[in-house]
């Protein structure tokens, strides 16, 4: 180690945000990797309403054992309206400083990235972000923590929703979570064979959607169309009211799948993701590098500053809508 590694001696962890299958894998592969390099480890519980109110524990190997497999965060995680303000931010510093913690890992979102990058600027708080979250839309990464888990979830529910749709010659609309993004909405229609998917990335009228769902039904007794709860022409309730004017015979069923999809165990593919970033975390804080976000690229970590992963958008692969409309034909 050079002389700024050898200094680095405490680390913190806290998850932040919505919570995310795969969260509690991260966080055992941060605190058995910082172990393994001799670090200690302490473990700030609420996010940043914790760091704010000195709520913390020590961690160690066995803290983390047996939870590779649960879903949620054994650290719990909140909104913080504290750290907002000044004050709070000087608070939150003063529970790092005085445990003696000199680096964070901070699993969580854009938003979580976001008030990393500000306490960061205010108090040279030396962090590394862990994108954990289901939706899938930060730049810098393909895959974001719990986001396979998700898909996987929505994609379970949406195959038993077919079953009942089949059964009875009905038209249903299927939303998923996606306020902003519809990364979960269109993986999660492409693999259950969905006639159609709407998300808030791309313009689709109404009139285009009747459109599909009147030319699938020459040859079809029933179909899927699943929703990203943000798309602009609202959720999937008011989709469905909008489509029973148009198509007034049609048996018209609706279901929100909800913080369904944020529970359950996570995937395989998660738990290998969450295992090497919180390897890469703290390798990366020992290297003296901080304000970046461990991600994976092509199959590969890559580090991204704070301020490019929550600043850019990235763009959903539209191609795939093209996809699924031939295959649902």
């Amino acid at each position: 180690m050079n002389e700024e590694d050898r200094s680095f001696k405490h680390l913190g962890v806290f998850t932040s945000g919505g919570d995310s299958p795969g969260m509690n894998a991260t966080l055992r592969a941060v605190v058995r990797s910082a172990v393994y390099r001799g670090l200690r480890v302490t473990g700030i519980l609420g996010g940043y309403d914790g760091m704010v109110q000195d709520k913390t524990i020590p961690l160690g190997a066995r803290d983390v054992s047996n939870i590779i497999q649960r879903g949620g965060t054994i650290l719990r995680t909140a909104r913080s309206e504290a750290f907002r303000t000044v004050e709070g931010r000087k608070a939150a510093a003063a529970t790092l400083a005085r445990h003696g913690i000199d680096g964070l890992v901070a699993i969580g979102g854009d938003g979580t990235f976001t008030g990393a990058n500000i306490l960061s600027k205010e108090h040279g708080v030396r962090t590394i972000g862990l994108p954990g979250t289901i939706d899938n839309d930060l730049w810098g990464t393909d895959f974001t923590i719990g986001y396979d888990t998700a898909v996987n979830t929505a994609v379970e529910a949406i195959d038993k929703i077919r079953d009942t749709a089949s059964s009875h010659d009905r038209l249903f609309f299927v939303e998923v979570m996606g306020r902003d993004t519809g990364f979960i909405a269109l993986a999660s229609g492409l693999a259950s064979g969905a006639e159609y998917v709407m998300v808030p990335e791309q313009l689709q009228s109404l009139d285009e959607l009747v459109k599909a769902l009147t030319d699938a039904s020459v040859t079809k007794s029933s179909s899927i169309v699943v929703v990203a709860e943000g798309d602009e022409e609202g959720g999937a309730f008011e989709i469905a009211r909008k489509t029973r004017e148009q198509i007034p015979n049609a048996d018209i069923r609706v279901s929100v799948l909800g913080h369904l999809q944020r529970g359950g165990s996570p995937s395989a593919n998660d738990r290998i993701l969450a295992s090497r970033l919180g390897v890469a975390a703290v390798e990366a804080l020992l290297e003296g590098r901080f304000d970046q976000m461990a991600g994976i690229v092509n199959g590969n970590i890559r580090f991204t500053p704070f301020s490019e992963a929550i600043g850019k958008r990235k763009e959903l692969n539209t191609d795939m809508l093209r996809i699924l409309a031939i295959l649902a034909t």
